[in-house]
This record gives structure tokens, C-alpha cells and sequence, in this order.
């Protein structure tokens, strides 16, 4: 998104937070000292083969070793429209299911969008095509890359029935993409606690005539809390009932009241306020990290999350986001969390305008001095990793240092904007050139 604080039509319908690119002349290049840190970090860096999901794996057998024992890796990106990006993010996930046991892959779409996509991958009914159009459509991930990962899954779970692949959606809901949590509720409250029934369908029945995110925000601030209070109520009617055969399906009913909770509760934040625009978007990214927690310990499943690199990292660098989902995630799991981000130097991506919600082709050129692309792709490899954690003092003591870095959101142009990498990410993935992601035609 753009510096300005987000508008509030936009501000729960925005997938992610992004910095801006710098266009600058390619530099000259010159071997490196002994003692810089081009030469730190190349002596750490790990060179990767392809971007892409087949072939050969050895070349991650190192970056294996650093997401270690870790239960959720976040992977991220640092513009939402590149397909390297994408298709490396399916090349990693593929490797950590088959040789780090992983089992699900969560996005930050909604919770409902989630459930979708899991029940296709798992054999369920629909063509992916037209389920990535009604879910993706309006967002950065409608691409060619997220159909091919969604195909994988589904076919990897046909060829393996016992090790069943899930998708998550960790985000909060779009009113109107929430319908069929109200009757998962009410259905079980209608089998396990029908005297609760009338009350927790008076509750709801306001909030499902809110058609979307902008009439949602059309009503007035003390509607919403309103809205909110009572979707909290009825969380709190399903939460007191004790089931009396098993708590698998209760766990999962609770989990959707909490889901319609969530998003009545972002949309009473007075976001005409900064300080109801950095609430919300704080609350946002810590329910995004609860959800996360909460499926990795009741699916027993290690989690592979993708968002923007802003997300899973550890630092903000804008007031409006001051906590952010990797951060809440460290807190949670400590060492069992990783963030992994990535960095290019030059290449196109897909990105609305500023203005304007139609996605197109962006290009940059290289990174300019002084930016922290500009520095890493004077290594050697063409395209690497290195685990920022372990690099040597003179990496690390340079990795500390906040510069001018692309993350770019969802509208461009969109940044720079200065952050520090070894503070915000464990290991870094950083590419030479990229090249635009594919909108399905």
C-alpha cells in the first residue's frame, strides 16, 4: 500500500502491507574486499538451481537445515504479483512436505476461501479454475501459479491418501464470503444446545444482512459495535456448551464463530482515527497469527504460511502496521517459528495503480547504491539464500543496518521504504531478476 494511511473501504480488503522501487543505473562492478559485506555474505550464500517446482531438490538441502524443527515457516514476498515468488514458494512447500513432513499450506485470504480450497484439494467437488475466479478474482493471487499449486495438492492427495495435504485461509472474512459459517454454527447449536438456538440466530441475523465489506463500513461507527458485540455474544453462547461425544466437530464450530467475530470486531475500529487504522491493522495481523497457531495444533501438522514479506517478518517500518504477524508468531512458537523473505534487484511484477484497481505489468531496473538489492546482487550466484542468522559479523552488522528496500504491495508506485533485513527475517531469498506473475485469461 501506498504511505498514506488506507482508506476505509479499503482497509480490510487490502491483502498486504509493501514498499516501493527505486529505478537507478546498474552500478560498476568491482571484486569485493575481503572484509565486505558482499564477500560476508557470499561465503554464506547458498546457490539455487531454479525458481521453479520440478526437478532436483539437493540445491535446498541447506535451506532444510535452517527451517530445522521449526512448525511454521513464513515464506514471503516482496512485490504480490511475481512469479518467481510464487512458483518458488510451490518449490518449497513441495520439498518441505516430502522431506520436512509439512502437511498444510496457509494463504491470507478468509477463513471460508480456506475452507474451500481445502475441501477441493482433498478431493472435493468443482473445477479449480472457476473456484480460483469466484474466490481470487478481485485480489493479487489469481494467477496461473496459485492454480498449479492447488492442482498439485489435489493430485499429491489422490497419490497419498494417508498424508493428506490441507489449505488454509488465516485471514479475516469479507462479509459477504462468510454465509456458510452462520449455518455451520447454528447447525450445531440446533444439535447440541437447541434451547440456545433462537437466541444465537437473533444475534447473527443482523450481521448477515451486511452484503459486503463497503456496506459493512457504510453503517455508522456504533452499528458496528453493535455488530460486533453480538457476534461476540454468540461466540460466547457456542463456547459455554460441553459436548458429549468427542470435541473435534465443537472445536471446528467454535473456530467459525470466532472467524465472524474476527471480522465484525476489525470493522467497529474507527479507522476515520490513526489510531483506529493502526489498531485494526494490528489486530488483523495477530488473529492472522492465531488462526495459524490454532490449525497447526489442532491439525497436528507443520504449516507452510505465505504472505507479503511485511507480514512474516518481525519489524514494521510503518506506524499504521505496528505489530506484525511474524512477530505475533514468534511470540507464540518461538524457535518454532522461521520468516524466510525475499528480495530482486530488478524484473516485472503485476500491481494495481494507485488509483485504479485493474492489475498490470510493472517493470524496475536494477537497485540503486545505497538500497540493501543493490548490495546483494553483487554476489556472485545469480539467484541464493543465506541464513542471516549465522552469516559472518560482517554480514550480520550489515544486514542490522536499515536501508532503502522494494516491498511493494499491492498498488505501485509504492516505497522505498527503510528496513533493516537480518531484524525482520531469518533467512533471505534473494533473486537476480523476476519476471511478471500470469492472470488467468
Amino acid at each position: 500500500m501506498a504511505r498514506t494511511a488506507p482508506s476505509r473501504a479499503s482497509l480490510v480488503l487490502v491483502a498486504a502491507v509493501g514498499t516501493g522501487a527505486l529505478l537507478a543505473p546498474v552500478a560498476a562492478t568491482a571484486a569485493p574486499r575481503p572484509d565486505s559485506p558482499v564477500h560476508a555474505i557470499e561465503s554464506a550464500a547458498h546457490p539455487l538451481r531454479a525458481t521453479g517446482p520440478t526437478g532436483s531438490t539437493k540445491d535446498l538441502l541447506p535451506l532444510g537445515r535452517m527451517v530445522g524443527d521449526a512448525k511454521v515457516v513464513g515464506l514471503g514476498e516482496a512485490t504480490h504479483g511475481t512469479h518467481e515468488f510464487f512458483t518458488m514458494k510451490d518449490r518449497l512447500f513441495r520439498y518441505l512436505v516430502q522431506e520436512k513432513g509439512f502437511r498444510t499450506f496457509s494463504l491470507e485470504v478468509s477463513w471460508t476461501t480456506g475452507l474451500r480450497f481445502d475441501a477441493y484439494v482433498r478431493g472435493g467437488p468443482g473445477d479449480v479454475r472457476e473456484l480460483v475466479r469466484q474466490e481470487l478474482s478481485k485480489g493479487p493471487w489469481y494467477n496461473e501459479e496459485y492454480i498449479e499449486l492447488l492442482t498439485w495438492m489435489r493430485t499429491y492427495n489422490k497419490q497419498h491418501p494417508d498424508r493428506q495435504l490441507r489449505f488454509m485461509g488465516n485471514d479475516l472474512n469479507n462479509p459477504h464470503m462468510g454465509v456458510e459459517l452462520y449455518d455451520a454454527v447454528t447447525d450445531y447449536v440446533r444439535r447440541h444446545a437447541p434451547d440456545r438456538l433462537d437466541r444465537v440466530k437473533a444475534l447473527y441475523a443482523p450481521l448477515r444482512k451486511v452484503t459486503d465489506g463497503d456496506a459493512h463500513l457504510a453503517l455508522p461507527l456504533a452499528e458496528r459495535a453493535r455488530l460486533a458485540k453480538q457476534a461476540r455474544a454468540a461466540y460466547e453462547l457456542v463456547k459455554d456448551i460441553r459436548p458429549e461425544h468427542g470435541g473435534t466437530k465443537f472445536t471446528w464450530t467454535l473456530q467459525h464463530a470466532r472467524s465472524v467475530m474476527q471480522t465484525a470486531d476489525i470493522y467497529a475500529f474507527d479507522t476515520d482515527k490513526p489510531s483506529g487504522v493502526s489498531g485494526a491493522m494490528r489486530y488483523r495481523d495477530r488473529i492472522m497469527a492465531r488462526n495459524t497457531v490454532w490449525w497447526q495444533r489442532q491439525t497436528g501438522g507443520k504449516v507452510l504460511v505465505s504472505a507479503h514479506n511485511a507480514h512474516i517478518g518481525y519489524e514494521s517500518r510503518d506506524a499504521n502496521y505496528p505489530k506484525m504477524q511474524g512477530a505475533f508468531l514468534r511470540d507464540a512458537l518461538g524457535t518454532k517459528y522461521r520468516s524466510i523473505g525475499f528480495s530482486f534487484d530488478r524484473g516485472s511484477f503485476l500491481a494495481t495503480g494507485t488509483q485504479d484497481t485493474k492489475w498490470k505489468r510493472r517493470t524496475v531496473g536494477p537497485a540503486g547504491p545505497g538500497m540493501n538489492e543493490h548490495t546483494l546482487d553483487k554476489v556472485s550466484h545469480k539467484d541464493y539464500y543465506v541464513d542471516m542468522r549465522n552469516a559472518p559479523a560482517t554480514a550480520r552488522a550489515w544486514l542490522d543496518k536499515a536501508r532503502p528496500t522494494r516491498s511493494i504491495g499491492t498498488a505501485y508506485p509504492d516505497g522505498p521504504y527503510d528496513i533493516r533485513l537480518g531484524a525482520n527475517h531469518d533467512v533471505l531469498i534473494h533473486l537476480h531478476r523476476t519476471t511478471a506473475a500470469h492472470r488467468p485469461q
